[in-house]
């Protein structure tokens, strides 16, 4: 598989740029396209919500198994060949999702992707970090990063579109005629590398996370799934706690213990990086866990079709690009501090503004709670990121850069899984309490529903006996779908104190003061 580009020609590395963005592009835009055509997948399945997260966490868990992983990969076998790869089944497990019938195909073609889409976005940043030297890396990063931005936005306005004018697969469709014209030009563009040194493979390690990680995730969604009635006390649910605690056990005595780990948890020693990862663990359970709730409240409760639900979006990741690189300039000036808990205060805030999300709440609302969102994640990444990795070895700076990504996947994947336990426990509560308060014999209840009566009557037709059940129908129809808003809402709250919670640490980074 050799390069027909001259790899000495000054064009060369832009060429691989290139390259490179297509696949970072599709690996972000596919952990964002999704959001938007759940209600239509949950409808077309006809699943809830405790099954059809699995679509969202089984990408994220995939991605997160690999990216420690594919930088060993790359090593062993060449950076061409395991990006090519990368794309090879990202692109497969593209055309999995469009033709799956059933939603556990679905959530299978989503892991295929994920493991795709966790070789793509390390190996392709470690290639352009290569190749460009350093006067002309900085802005062969920045616009490899826009790749990324542009997916955060465009993501659920396309993912919108699609499934508006056409349908849910489409999503997923969509990518196989990218992905092919991405692996074409790998073929074409890319030289082959191999790294002279090479080290070992950890299959312990590899093993035992890749155990922990989703058998942890399956218990904390499935204890209370509407398909296990024994709750917390299943036999299966204890099961899966119990192999999740030995698999980390495992996965913790053996990176400690031999010479050359799957990931590097010496890093940790560092007092900035540990508390650093700490900062972004917390933040991404309530930061990522929160994306799914949104375009169900919209679509769900509001009326929106998809492709509004998904507009609301755009400006997100265009401020996140804007405040970014202002964030970073700030902080090599003023405690990086400063925007860091900046950040965290707007992103609690705008999670608080949800908190208060009713059939009556208005646009303007919603984008306010957006924008601050957006100027948020600007605040906190690029100086948290830099203080974490501030003082990291040069020749651990791949592991170190591997494992913020990682922890960042694993909080959202724990986030999606905890917000969606959340989310129908709450349900299942207002149900129960709107339910009590209906009181069939009080004037109020018969005053309704006499007037519900009349108007179906009057206006739709209804004999006088199927108005009586119409009315009450409409009335617990009215109910579930207030017990639904009203969870959305808790739901954000808990975002809001968890990242709170998240900005707490940031106290005890250690700043060196410039002289």
């Amino acid at each position: 598989m050799n390069s027909t580009f001259d790899d000495q020609s000054p064009s060369y590395r832009w060429w691989l740029l290139a390259n490179v963005m297509i696949g970072t592009f599709m690996a972000v835009l596919d952990a964002t396209i999704v959001n938007v055509g759940l209600p239509k997948i949950m409808a077309s399945f006809g699943v809830g919500i405790d099954k059809i997260e699995w679509v969202l966490t089984a990408y994220m868990l995939a991605l997160a198994v690999m990216l420690p992983t594919s930088g060993w990969m790359a090593d062993k076998f060449g950076y061409k060949r395991v990006y090519f790869l990368g794309l090879l089944l990202f692109t497969f497990g593209s055309f999995l999702c469009g033709y799956s019938s059933t939603e556990d195909m679905l959530i299978f073609s989503r892991v295929v992707q994920g493991l795709g889409a966790g070789m793509l976005m390390p190996v392709g940043m470690a290639i352009v970090t290569r190749e460009f030297p350093p006067e002309q890396r900085t802005v062969a990063l920045g616009f490899w990063s826009i790749a990324s931005a542009a997916s955060v936005s465009f993501g659920p306005l396309i993912g919108g579109y699609l499934v508006d004018n056409f349908s849910w697969p489409l999503i997923f469709d969509v990518n196989v005629p990218v992905g092919i014209a991405g692996m074409l030009a790998t073929a074409i563009i890319q030289k082959e590398y191999k790294s002279t040194r090479i080290r070992s493979f950890d299959p312990v390690g590899f093993i035992s996370v890749s155990i922990f990680l989703p058998v942890l995730l399956y218990a904390l969604t499935e204890g209370n799934a509407a398909t296990n009635s024994a709750g917390w006390n299943s036999p299966v649910v204890l099961a899966c706690f119990g192999i999740a605690a030995i698999s980390l056990a495992v996965f913790l005595v053996t990176e400690l213990t031999i010479s050359e780990p799957l990931i590097d948890l010496s890093l940790f020693r560092n007092f900035n990086f540990a508390i650093s990862n700490l900062i972004i663990l917390i933040f991404g359970i309530g930061m990522f866990g929160s994306t799914f709730l949104l375009p169900l409240y919209l679509q769900n409760s509001l009326g929106y079709t998809a492709i509004q639900a998904g507009s609301v979006f755009l400006p997100v990741g265009i401020i996140q690009g804007i405040s970014a690189p202002l964030a970073g300039i700030t902080s090599s000036r003023i405690n990086p501090k400063i925007p860091i808990i900046t950040g965290a205060v707007l992103l609690a805030l705008s999670f608080y503004m949800n908190s208060f999300l009713s059939y009556l709440t208005e646009h303007w609302y919603i984008m306010l709670s957006l924008y601050l969102r957006g100027v948020a994640m600007g605040l906190m990444f690029s100086p948290l990121t830099a203080i974490a990795t501030l003082s990291v070895p040069r020749e651990k700076m791949g592991q170190a850069s591997g494992l913020i990504n990682v922890l960042r996947q694993i909080g959202g994947s724990f986030g999606v899984a905890v917000l969606s336990t959340v989310l129908t426990t709450r349900v299942i509560y207002h149900s129960q309490v709107y339910g009590e308060v209906l009181d069939q014999n009080s004037p109020v209840f018969k005053s309704i529903m006499g007037n519900i009566g009349n108007f179906l009557v009057h206006n739709v037709g209804s004999t006088a006996a199927t108005a009586v059940q119409q009315g009450k129908f409409l009335l617990m129809s009215f109910v579930s779908r207030q017990a639904f808003v009203q969870a959305i809402s808790d739901d954000f709250l808990i975002a809001a104190v968890i990242t709170v919670v998240s900005a707490i640490p940031v106290f005890f980074l250690k700043i060196k003061k410039n002289n």
